[in-house]
């Protein structure tokens, strides 16, 4: 049976299970539709008694038969509990769907406990005042991440309608990323490719390792920039999105990035180099030495593409200037 999918003045959807769906959980079969951001998000759907199967409210773990019909009464929008901060916001481009922006190392990206405030969210709602809800009243408009201490190009969605299709390409990894890394270690490989999958680490459960015995699958590729005897520049474009994916990959094939302190403790390398001159150059990195410098991807309303970069950041263009300099 053909999966058939219908909206009545955008406040129900209707989807009829097909044979090939037939056995799905409720929670995976709407995971699997495009209106849907996050499985997250379908469950609190379902447990707020949104969803019927055949008129009949069900849990997330229902299995569904060829044939059911699965009604979806959309949530109103819950209302901002973020206050707006006038906070400085580095707009490379903006429309009224989207808006990209380069995120400063040292912000975090939306509120969280101990993060109340100077987020990027406090920021664009005082500047967008029009962003997507579907994110939830702590992350408008978030379709993907940047670690606090990563700097570069986010895309951030101001329609629900850009929220679903953004998130639809970064489910389907048609957005492009790519990132210049500064990483321990002299790299004599030209570039390389990092296939290991990634999970929660075994002990450690705020760390990601590619040890995890549920790992899900995760590939990096790099390529060498520049090399600076004890240090070499990265371009690095992932082809998943795992948290923490690309500082848990450099490192686990033993060339981490500078300033992280989480994987590969980078500052205890720091102080076995020899070389004091260097040794000061590198200790000016304050934190990773990450930056997202390439964002590529289809504009979710025009169907156009999109392409943006971003220079290296002041730290890092400082460091890699001084230690290209010392090797003259």
């Amino acid at each position: 049976m053909k999966n058939n999918t219908t909206s009545a003045n955008n406040e129900t959807l209707i989807f009829t299970v097909s044979s090939a769906e037939r056995g799905d959980r409720l929670d995976v079969f709407l995971s699997k539709k495009e209106c849907f951001v996050t499985r997250s998000r379908v469950k609190r759907v379902i447990d707020n008694g949104k969803v019927q199967v055949n008129g009949v409210t069900v849990k997330p773990s229902f299995r569904l038969k060829d044939g059911d019909a699965v009604v979806v009464r959309r949530e109103e929008p819950e209302e901002y509990d973020v206050v707006p901060e006038n906070l400085p916001l580095d707009a490379v481009y903006e429309d009224t769907h989207i808006i990209v922006v380069n995120k400063p190392h040292g912000m975090v990206v939306h509120p969280a406990a101990g993060n109340r405030s100077g987020t990027l969210v406090n920021a664009l709602l005082f500047h967008c005042r029009d962003l997507s809800g579907i994110g939830g009243v702590k992350r408008p408009g978030i379709v993907h991440r940047l670690d606090k201490d990563t700097s570069g190009l986010m895309v951030v969605a101001k329609s629900d309608e850009a929220h679903i299709d953004l998130a639809r390409q970064f489910k389907k990894h048609l957005v492009r990323k790519i990132y210049r890394v500064l990483v321990h270690g002299d790299i004599r490989e030209e570039s390389g490719v990092i296939d290991l999958p990634i999970g929660r680490h075994p002990v450690d459960r705020k760390k990601m390792s590619t040890g995890s015995r549920k790992g899900r699958e995760s590939l990096t590729r790099w390529s060498v920039e520049e090399r600076y005897n004890i240090a070499t520049l990265l371009s690095v474009r992932i082809e998943t999105g795992r948290t923490h994916q690309i500082r848990v990959h450099l490192n686990a094939i033993g060339y981490p990035v500078i300033g992280d302190t989480v994987y590969g403790n980078s500052r205890k390398r720091i102080e076995t180099i020899k070389d004091t001159l260097r040794k000061e150059i590198l200790r000016k990195i304050r934190r990773q030495a990450l930056h997202s410098s390439e964002l590529c991807f289809r504009h979710p309303v025009t169907g156009d593409r999109m392409e943006f970069s971003s220079p290296l950041p002041h730290d890092m263009d400082l460091v890699c200037r001084e230690l290209a300099d010392m090797d003259k």
